[in-house]
């Protein structure tokens, strides 16, 4: 099993289990290397000092903060630790709130919660009880210089804990939201039969990033002296002039493309018709 990045204690008002935290999720993707085009070795980046003129060993370099221009208090290892919070090591369910209020603008990452031997029943029970409830726990906890609100939530029998973004770091954009247009009720119409022309099951692992793929290609056709296909450009469109036409024509495409989807429509369309004429 991969290394933990946090473990302590979760408390549920006297209850109290110990759990530790796993990563739940990484990027992935191609790292290129800086060579020297000339002779194709690895450039090292130093630490250089330039009131020493010199380059510097890490042994040598402290964490400080800017508090003026050009001025530094500096924080020492050992005074961070002392101002830790509880929630460093103890992480405190203070409250729960329906899964379906949390927006989420405010996720940032995801963690697998596992619970320690002597955990595992109380584990067992919340988990049960946040499945059945809806519900999911929102706690604070400290890791990587830095405390963060969490939430809980059930997931495979388990859970899993994110972090989440403060308010304050949460952007508003100017001009964000709901266009001042008038939408005709047919477009409306026409849109929800396109969505539903492209509704399809949620299935993650039919998604995959094309760039690193055709990276992928690219490196190894450099190595077989192969050519290098480039990759077909989509056409600029042209701005929609008449929006019923643009979403008669999209879903006049989607036929033969999801035939799965137009049959769930149809069955849908034809239990509708059914049910309208039994009220009748």
């Amino acid at each position: 099993m991969a290394a933990s990045v946090w473990s302590g204690y979760l408390t549920f008002g006297l209850i109290s289990m110990p759990v530790r935290l796993f990563s739940g999720a990484r990027s992935s993707a191609i790292s290129f290397h800086m060579l020297h085009r000339d002779d194709m070795q690895r450039i090292k980046q130093q630490l250089y000092c330039p009131a020493d003129n010199r380059v510097v060993e890490r042994s040598e370099i402290v964490k400080g903060y800017e508090y003026r221009k050009d001025e530094y208090v500096v924080i020492e290892p050992e005074e961070i630790k002392k101002i830790e919070p509880k929630t460093a090591k103890t992480m405190e369910i203070l409250e729960f709130v329906k899964s379906t209020e949390v927006d989420p603008v405010y996720f940032e990452s995801s963690y697998y919660m596992v619970p320690e031997e002597a955990g595992r029943r109380p584990y067992a029970l919340l988990t049960r009880a946040l499945e059945e409830s809806e519900f999911v726990a929102v706690a604070k906890l400290t890791m990587h210089n830095r405390e963060y609100t969490v939430f809980l939530r059930p997931h495979k029998g388990g859970m899993m804990l994110h972090t989440m973004y403060y308010a304050e770091e949460v952007r508003e954009v100017k001009d964000f939201g709901a266009p001042d247009v008038e939408l005709k009720e047919a477009e409306v119409k026409v849109a929800h039969q396109l969505i539903e022309a492209l509704a399809d099951e949620w299935n993650p692992e039919k998604y995959h990033d094309e760039f690193q793929e055709n990276l992928k290609k690219l490196i190894e056709a450099k190595l077989e002296g192969g050519e290098i296909a480039a990759v077909e450009k989509p056409k600029k469109l042209a701005p929609v002039v008449d929006l019923m036409a643009a979403l008669k024509q999209s879903l006049a495409q989607t036929e033969g493309k999801k035939p799965a989807a137009r049959a769930a429509v149809r069955g849908t369309a034809v239990a509708a018709r059914k049910s309208s004429r039994k009220q009748a």
